[in-house]
């Protein structure tokens, strides 16, 4: 098996642990770029769920007890985040970043909508093309911004308005200006 595969591999197992623990998961960050056409370099698989700090310890201790590595890296007062778990393997680093409390309704959306998958028989799940976009606007950020003129340029055919929409219930601000940059 190549480093990508295990790499993989150990991503499935994370998510198999979460689901156990009824925090299903959807990949989010460099991967899910990947997966909607904008390949740029990343050394994690980054995995989205919404879990307050409580269940995020909890996660932490099952992710122990099935034998990985993990750090819990709690939010402060300033976080946008409700914590990340960092899940260590020899092929290297799966995080579990938690929107709960802050940005819930992404992932839980995210989980709603399209299931496209990593690969056939996959449990990794990526999240769609319209909750990416609205994360990498919650997140900020020059990477960011740059991040979704690339997604929108390699997707022509993405339904705009729905992202608009999906954007707007959010009440997240920004993107009217990077579709100016667009034209």
């Amino acid at each position: 098996m190549s480093n990508v595969e295990l790499h993989l591999h150990t991503a499935e197992r994370v998510v198999f642990v979460l689901a156990e623990n009824n925090v299903p998961a959807v990949v989010i960050g460099g991967v899910a770029l990947a997966a909607h056409r904008y390949v740029r370099y990343t050394s994690d698989i980054d995995l989205g769920v919404d879990a307050d700090v409580p269940k995020m310890r909890a996660l932490t201790s099952a992710l122990k007890s099935e034998g990985f590595v993990v750090e819990l890296h709690e939010p402060d007062g300033d976080d946008p985040l409700c914590g990340v778990i960092d899940v260590s393997s020899p092929s290297g680093l799966v995080q579990v970043v938690s929107f709960g409390n802050r940005f819930p309704a992404v992932i839980r959306d995210a989980l709603s909508g399209e299931d496209v998958r990593i690969g056939p028989n996959s449990g990794l799940r990526v999240v769609p093309l319209a909750q990416l976009i609205a994360m990498k606007l919650y997140a900020g950020g020059v990477s960011s911004k740059s991040d979704i003129i690339e997604l929108l340029r390699r997707n022509p055919d993405a339904d705009l308005q729905a992202i608009q929409t999906t954007c707007r219930r959010y009440r997240l601000r920004g993107l009217n200006s990077l579709l100016e940059e667009l034209d």
